[in-house]
């Protein structure tokens, strides 16, 4: 005889339906979704770019990456912002449990790809060590002539990020707040703007 008992059956169990469905079919977790910065709430954009900014500092670190890769004030051009949360979203799912054993060699392989577009990133953008300067623009023909761009010495790396995050975050919020502003309580939907006085009706 066995000394292996059997799970019990979920059927056998006093569970509800829903509670039921996970003892049959357990729930896992999601896997990583792709991230689109210009849609994150302000709470979301919080939690994300702590926890960029906490792998980013584990990746330059753990691979000894220059200034010229990974600078300092990577977190005020958006382009390295975008290259950087993509590469941490692909290191997220190649070092995921349910992962196949070389998707971690893939991702090396991608790595050394991203460290390319990097280096081009950060030469274009002109951020250094101990310098920074947002990235230059190229104004286009019949645009407004592109406003001068300086050099800015960076003091504290660590008080730069902090400040620039809730700078983001509040900006975030008050979008926010001025939308839901615009919403009716009790229909959800946006109030019909009110008609000034002089305002032109339909032709």
């Amino acid at each position: 005889m066995s000394d292996h008992t059997s799970p019990p059956d979920p059927e056998d169990l006093d569970l509800d339906a829903d509670d039921r469905d996970d003892a049959i079919n357990p729930v896992l977790p999601e896997p990583p979704h792709p991230i689109n910065w210009n849609l994150l709430t302000a709470d979301e954009a919080e939690a994300e770019w702590l926890e960029l900014n906490a792998w980013v500092d584990w990746l330059r670190h753990t691979y000894g990456l220059p200034a010229s890769v990974i600078p300092p004030l990577w977190h005020r051009h958006p382009e390295l912002v975008l290259e950087l949360s993509a590469l941490h979203l692909h290191w997220l799912c190649a070092y995921d449990p349910e992962q196949n054993g070389s998707a971690p060699l893939g991702w090396h392989r991608d790595f050394a790809d991203a460290r390319g577009r990097l280096r081009d990133w950060v030469a274009t953008c002109g951020t250094r060590l101990d310098r920074d300067r947002p990235t230059r623009q190229t104004t286009w023909p019949g645009e407004e002539p592109a406003e001068p761009v300086e050099d800015t010495t960076i003091e504290n790396r660590d008080e730069d990020f902090v400040q620039f995050v809730l700078d983001d975050v509040n900006r975030r919020r008050a979008e926010e707040d001025a939308f839901y502003a615009t919403l009716d309580e009790a229909t959800g939907k946006a109030r019909q703007r009110r008609s000034a006085p002089g305002d032109a009706g339909p032709e």
